[in-house]
C-alpha cells in the first residue's frame, strides 16, 4: 500500500515537472491567452458570487453580505414554485425551444445545398445573401416584423386588402407568436449557422467523392453516404449546447416582440426575471428564478453530453 503511495507521489511529481516545462516551451501561447483568460475571471467567474442574493432579502443600501439571510434559505425559489407564472414561463420557454430545435436542420440543408453548387460566382452571391440578415440588430429586425405584418399600413395588410381578405393582426395573436419569432429567427441566422457545416463539408478527403463517382454514386447517394455522415459529429455538438441553453431563451428580442395582446404565449423566463427584477426591483425573487433555469440548464448540459457520449461517441468532453 505504502509503495503505491510512492509511486503515486512520484507520479504527480513527474506530471507538475512535464506541466511546467510544457508552459516554459510555449510561454508565447500562453501568453497570448492570458487576456482572455483574465477576462473570464473578471466578468464570468467574479460575479457568480451575486447568486448569494438569491438566498438574501437582498437591499442595495445593506449590500450583498449586508443583507438578511433568507428564511427559510428556499424561500423565493419556493415563492417562484408556487406562483401563477411559474407554469406560464415554463411552457412558453420550452414551447419556443423545442421549436427552435426543430428546425435545426435547416441551417443543415442549407450547407448541403450550397456545397453541391458548381457554379463559383453563384455560390458566393447566395452565400453572401444569406449572412447578409445575421448583421441586422434585433431592434432593427423586430421593427420590421412590425411594419410587414401591420394591418394596416404593412406589406401583409395591402395584400390582404387587394385579395379582399381582411388582415388579421398576427403581432397581436398569442397563438402566432411562436412561429414568428422561431421562423423570423430561421431568416436571419440560418446562412450564418450553416458556416459551421459548410466548414465541415469542406474538410471532407475528395478522394471519397471519386471513389463514389467511380462507384457509379448519384448525387443524392453521395450526400446520403459520405456528407451527411461527415456532418453528423459537429450537428451532435451543436445540439449539445443548445440543449445547456434550454431554459435561457433570448431576452431582447421576446421583450421587444411583446405587448398586451400576446403576453399569454410571449412571456418567457428571460423576460419575467427582467420585470420582476429591473422594473419592480424584486432582486432576491428574480435572481432565484434565474439560478433555478441555470441549475436546469447545467443538468441538461451534462446529461445530454453524457447520453450523446454513450449512443454516438460524440460529445463536448
Amino acid at each position: 500500500m505504502r509503495e503505491k503511495q510512492m509511486k503515486a507521489s512520484k507520479q504527480q511529481k513527474c506530471n507538475t515537472k512535464n506541466l511546467w516545462l510544457r508552459i516554459r516551451r510555449n510561454w508565447g501561447l500562453y501568453l497570448l491567452l492570458l487576456p482572455a483568460v483574465i477576462l473570464l475571471i473578471c466578468f464570468t467567474y467574479r460575479p457568480m458570487y451575486g447568486v448569494l442574493i438569491a438566498f438574501k432579502e437582498y437591499r442595495p443600501a445593506s449590500g450583498i453580505w449586508g443583507s438578511a439571510w433568507s428564511t427559510p434559505w428556499y424561500k423565493h425559489f419556493k415563492k417562484f414554485f408556487n406562483s401563477y407564472q411559474f407554469v406560464n414561463t415554463i411552457k412558453n420557454t420550452l414551447t419556443i425551444t423545442i421549436y427552435s430545435m426543430l428546425v435545426f436542420p435547416i441551417p443543415i440543408i442549407l450547407a448541403l445545398s450550397i456545397n453541391q453548387m458548381k457554379n463559383k460566382r453563384f455560390r458566393k452571391i447566395f452565400q453572401t445573401v444569406t449572412y447578409m440578415p445575421h448583421f441586422i440588430s434585433t431592434v432593427v429586425m423586430v421593427g420590421l416584423i412590425t411594419l410587414l405584418l401591420s394591418p394596416g399600413s404593412g406589406v401583409f395588410g395591402a395584400i390582404c386588402d387587394v385579395i379582399g381578405v381582411e388582415a388579421p393582426n398576427l403581432m397581436g395573436k398569442a397563438g402566432a407568436f411562436k412561429h414568428l419569432y422561431v421562423w423570423s429567427d430561421v431568416w436571419q441566422h440560418a446562412g450564418w449557422d450553416s458556416i459551421i457545416y459548410i466548414a465541415a463539408l469542406s474538410g471532407i478527403d475528395p478522394s471519397l467523392y471519386e471513389a463514389a463517382t467511380v462507384d457509379g454514386a448519384t448525387k443524392m447517394q453521395k450526400i446520403k453516404y459520405i456528407d451527411i455522415p461527415m456532418l453528423i459529429p459537429t450537428a451532435v455538438i451543436m445540439l449539445i449546447l443548445r440543449m445547456g441553453g434550454l431554459l435561457s431563451l433570448g431576452f431582447e428580442k421576446v421583450y421587444l416582440m411583446q405587448n398586451d395582446l400576446n403576453l399569454v404565449s410571449s412571456e418567457v423566463i428571460s423576460t419575467y426575471v427582467y420585470k420582476i427584477g429591473v422594473i419592480n426591483t424584486q432582486y432576491s425573487y428574480s435572481a432565484a428564478i434565474n439560478l433555478f433555469s441555470t441549475i436546469v440548464n447545467f443538468i441538461l448540459l451534462i446529461s445530454v453530453n453524457k447520453i450523446s457520449k454513450k449512443i454516438s461517441k460524440n460529445s463536448l468532453w
